[in-house]
């Protein structure tokens, strides 16, 4: 019985022993002082390798693409109508806005509401983001005392710029100033052939999916930031401390960010809207919005005048579904 406990007692004793051994004892006794000199010159060094050569054609390829999509979207809008809810971001693209209750007014306050329909603009098809213009990637986070000396800009031509690419003046220029609004009801729409319009809409449509392509590859590489309470938009390394958060202001965090990795569809929004099918009714009910599919603003416009939708949108507009039951 003595021997079986002298083994027990053994066997306990060489398990605790190894156990502690094996565990790493980690030191409070740093000097930040000797250490913070070389991170500062690892990040300085980690700068050199910016911008990445070989993302330098994808940035300009999306500096591209983005202007052939504004243009065609611009030149669109004066033959096809388009109709935004005044009390919330709806849009409708059609001769007639659609009878579906979902209004929830500006500060959603109510729901299931009609929408009250007036003339759209550009920036209800393509959803402006903008955010700082940083002079490169690793500059120093932006103070809140310092939110007033830096220019907003679009966000995608931030990351284009960090990523290499050379952007005319006229182009940061021209993106300050794309809100043209569309033309009243009343008003001629512009004179255009029917093969040049569907030429227009599937230019469009393929330069649409070059740039969210592209904003994908960049972010692959250039880290970018989108706040989680508000759709606050950063492209660099950390998000800035500027107090812009609008949400909740009577909360702990006072106005500051909580950011996250920022997507695609953070700085190029597809903004959805509902789709109409060539077998749906002239005006969409609300009875039938459980039948009626959805594709992106862009989409859905170049749609309008014959352009083809790529196949990866059919399963979201249901363009093999059935029509809502006639009553």
């Amino acid at each position: 019985m003595a021997l079986m406990r002298r083994r027990v007692g053994g066997y306990i004793c060489s398990e605790l022993c190894g156990s502690v051994m094996n565990q790493r004892l980690y030191s409070s006794r740093v000097d930040w002082k000797q250490l913070r000199p070389m991170i500062l010159k690892r990040i300085k060094n980690r700068a050199k390798e910016y911008p990445i050569k070989r993302m330098i054609p994808v940035a300009e390829e999306v500096v591209k693409a983005r202007e052939i999509v504004t243009k065609g979207v611009s030149t669109l809008l004066q033959v096809v109508p388009i109709h935004s809810c005044k009390f919330c971001p709806e849009v409708h693209i059609g001769a007639v806005g659609h009878e579906m209750q979902s209004c929830h007014g500006f500060k959603r306050m109510i729901k299931n509401q009609p929408h009250k329909w007036g003339p759209g603009c550009l920036n209800d098809i393509l959803v402006p983001v903008e955010s700082f213009h940083l002079e490169n990637t690793f500059q120093d986070e932006i103070k809140h005392d310092q939110r007033f000396d830096f220019p907003r800009v679009p966000a995608v031509l931030e990351l284009c710029h960090q990523a290499g690419a050379d952007i005319p003046d006229e182009v940061w220029h021209r993106s300050g100033t794309s809100s043209a609004i569309v033309r009243e009801n009343d008003e001629k729409p512009a004179a255009f052939l029917p093969e040049e319009l569907r030429f227009i809409g599937q230019r469009t449509i393929e330069a649409w999916e070059r740039l969210r392509l592209g904003v994908t590859k960049l972010l692959l590489v250039y880290p970018s930031k989108v706040c989680e309470r508000c759709s606050e938009v950063h492209v660099g390394l950390s998000g800035h401390k500027a107090r812009m958060c609008g949400v909740f202001k009577f909360e702990g965090w006072r106005g500051k960010h909580k950011w996250k990795k920022a997507d695609v569809d953070d700085l190029v929004p597809p903004k959805i809207v509902w789709h109409q099918r060539p077998h749906d009714p002239p005006v969409l009910v609300d009875a039938g919005r459980d039948y009626y599919g959805h594709a992106p603003a862009v989409i859905e416009l170049c749609m309008q005048v014959g352009a083809r939708a790529p196949p990866k949108y059919h399963c979201m507009m249901k363009a093999q579904g059935l029509a809502p039951p006639i009553k």
